[in-house]
């Protein structure tokens, strides 16, 4: 069975989240008309938000990617 690309992209970055003592944390919204859909946040461990829209998620899996990136030069 193929996997998703976008999945195993995701899964990737949740992995160097985890390196950074962070979590990616993926909207839980179903309505793929709703603003939130398809959207993503960094955690840290105490779950505050370190890396999302204003009232959470709403940064895309790129978005996430550069600022993973960005944060360990």
């Amino acid at each position: 069975m193929a996997e998703n690309p976008e999945k195993v992209r995701e899964i990737g970055l949740r992995r160097a989240a985890a390196r950074q003592d962070l979590a990616l944390q993926r909207a839980r919204v179903r309505d793929r008309r709703a603003v939130r859909y398809g959207t993503y946040q960094l955690v840290d461990l105490e779950g505050n938000a370190v890396f999302a829209a204003e009232g959470g998620y709403g940064k895309t899996l790129d978005e996430i990617e550069a600022h993973l990136n960005h944060s360990t030069d």
